[in-house]
């Protein structure tokens, strides 16, 4: 640019300016050139122009030279977007949630941002060298220590869970750090840059998820119940609990196993149902239950119950069948133990009453007799009365009426005498108490006046009904007032049977006497089984009866006189009031 030039820039500039430029026309007077210089000029629209000028060339005089003038607008603007830019970034990571900062190879820091010296409490000098271990938690330490060592040798990032204690509280709270090299052209590390997260409500989560895991594989191996999920489209299982492979007998290590491994378990009885049920589960939509046994290695027999349901997509698809199998053996083997106590309790029930019933042989004797006798005697009446050439009518109709009840007597004993000994399983319905013990004071009439026994039946008549097996009912009120009648013997006494409802809306049967009562001694252990004071007694009786009532649902005991005896209650539900 000429001289002209120049000085058409300068007149163009404002009167402050000029003194700048005067500085510039000296530089050029002693060096002839001039480093690059910036100045604004205005426009003839009044607009702000930089540029950058610089001369060479000059003559001696300095009369004449050329210019350099550079339009540094782009340039302005440019460095303008990236001071705004660097602005924008320093803003975000000052205020991310997170901690961030700069490391050099010397140990200095030379940025961390606000929320690391917030969170710390220490500065930049503060934390430099060695200082960050004043806030990190003594554990973790030596393993941070170790892998920035190993990422330093290697020259890349790394990562590490620490804890760092808070300034405001001292707690300590689990931080991951993210820790990236920054290397030259020679591959040396120019410097560090690090991001430290905090991650103390994922830690929780996680400890919290571990411990629940914890509990239910707990849960699993307590209750020996194994749970899996498998895809409904192929042999292939998606998920096994440790508990699964227990009590299949399956080695974790060797991976997840297929349904085909599961089936091969199944005992070869089952095995078909069970792969019926595995081809159902993939179709069928309900839950299903169903039991059935495996066969271990070394020939062990398991029971299992398995319970699966099939999982669906929006569509209503089956994307997966879940499911738990539970080691049920103990309680099938529970289950068959109390089957064979069960028929083995009905076999003792059975032999007590056949026991019993042989001891009132004598007694039955005679109540059969008299009704036998008094209907023979009745035939032989109505033989007579035949023979004669105009038998009387009426007196032959009341000898006949007489003898067919006598006959019908005789054969309501019977029949009581073959239930009370009738093998056979309980039978459930509804009783009427008062008959029942109405029953049994028939039976025992001859045993009673045999001991001198006066009998009294004290029977409420808003008594209840019970739901229950007649049979056995009708054995406890036979073997309490057996028990009574063999207390009082042959000193004479009173034997009183009552029923009542009590305000708990019990049926209440107490037979109460007046015998050699309650010894202290025995008196925790009437009915324990076999224990017994007769001579000739089984110990039985007792036990049976409370059992009986028991099953029932109800309660036996006893309790001594104030005088002499005692007196058994035993009390029973009433039946359940008929819905409306």
């Amino acid at each position: 640019m000429a001289l002209a030039a120049r000085l058409y820039w300068r007149n163009l500039t404002p009167p402050e300016w000029r003194e700048a430029d005067e500085r510039y026309r000296q530089d050029v007077r002693k060096t002839g050139r001039v480093p690059p210089f910036e100045k604004e000029y205005l426009r003839n629209d009044g607009s702000r122009v930089p540029v950058l000028l610089g001369a060479v060339s000059f003559d001696e005089d300095q009369s004449q030279g050329v210019t350099v003038v550079l339009d540094l607008t782009e340039r302005k603007q440019g460095e303008e977007a990236l001071r705004q830019t660097e602005k924008e970034l320093r803003d975000l990571v000052e205020n991310m949630p997170a901690m961030a900062g700069v490391l050099l190879p010397d140990g200095s820091h030379p940025y961390l941002t606000k929320q690391w010296q917030e969170y710390t409490g220490l500065s930049v000098a503060k934390t430099d060298l060695e200082g960050w271990r004043r806030v990190v938690h003594p554990e973790d330490i030596d393993l941070y220590a170790q892998k920035f060592r190993a990422a330093a040798a290697a020259r890349k990032p790394f990562d590490n869970e620490l804890r760092l204690r808070r300034a405001a509280d001292g707690e300590y709270r689990w931080f991951l750090v993210r820790i990236s090299p920054l290397c030259d052209g020679r591959g040396n590390i120019v410097k560090w840059h690090g991001v430290m997260t905090d991650i103390e409500d994922r830690k929780r989560a996680e400890q919290a998820l571990k411990r629940s895991e914890a509990y239910l594989a707990e849960a699993q191996e307590l209750t020996k119940t194994g749970s899996w999920a498998r895809d409904p489209h192929s042999e292939r299982m998606f998920y096994c609990s440790d508990e699964t492979y227990r009590i299949f007998g399956l080695d974790k290590a060797e991976g997840i196993p297929s349904i085909e491994t599961f089936i091969k378990r199944v005992h070869p009885d089952d095995r078909a149902m069970v792969r019926a049920q595995s081809l159902q589960g993939a179709r069928e939509k309900a839950e299903r239950a169903f039991e059935y046994r495996i066969l271990l290695v070394d020939g062990t027999v398991k029971h299992v119950r398995t319970l699966r349901r099939t999982v669906l997509n929006d569509s209503g698809e089956v994307v997966e069948v879940v499911g738990t199998t539970m080691d049920i053996t103990e309680r099938k083997l529970a289950e068959l133990e109390r089957e064979k106590l069960r028929k083995l309790e009905a076999e003792l029930v059975h032999m007590n009453r056949v026991s019993t019933m042989g001891e009132m042989a004598a007694s039955l004797a005679h109540e059969v007799k008299q009704p036998i006798s008094a209907a023979v005697m009745n035939a032989e009446v109505c033989l007579e009365l035949l023979q004669r050439e105009q038998p009387y009518v009426p007196d032959l109709t009341d000898a006949t009426s007489a003898m067919l009840r006598s006959a019908k007597r005789a054969a309501d004993i019977i029949d009581s005498v073959r239930s009370l000994t009738r093998r056979g399983t309980p039978k459930r319905e509804v009783v009427i108490v008062n008959d029942v013990i109405r029953e049994i004071d028939a039976l025992l009439q001859n045993q009673a006046r045999q001991y001198s026994v006066d009998v009294h039946l004290q029977l409420k008549e808003n008594v209840p009904c019970v739901v229950g097996d007649r049979v056995q009912l009708q054995q406890v009120v036979m073997n309490l007032m057996l028990n009574a009648i063999e207390a009082i013997n042959d000193a004479g006494g009173e034997l009183v049977v009552k029923s009542e409802l009590t305000d708990a809306e019990y049926v209440l049967i107490s037979v109460s006497d007046t015998g050699v009562g309650l010894p202290k001694e025995n008196e925790g252990h009437i009915f324990e089984a076999f224990f017994t004071t007769k001579s000739q007694g089984s110990g039985m009786g007792l036990a049976i009866s409370r059992s009986i009532v028991e099953s029932h649902g109800g309660r036996l005991w006893a309790t001594g006189n104030p005088g002499r005896g005692a007196t058994f209650y035993v009390q029973l539900p009433r039946q359940a009031a008929e819905p409306a």
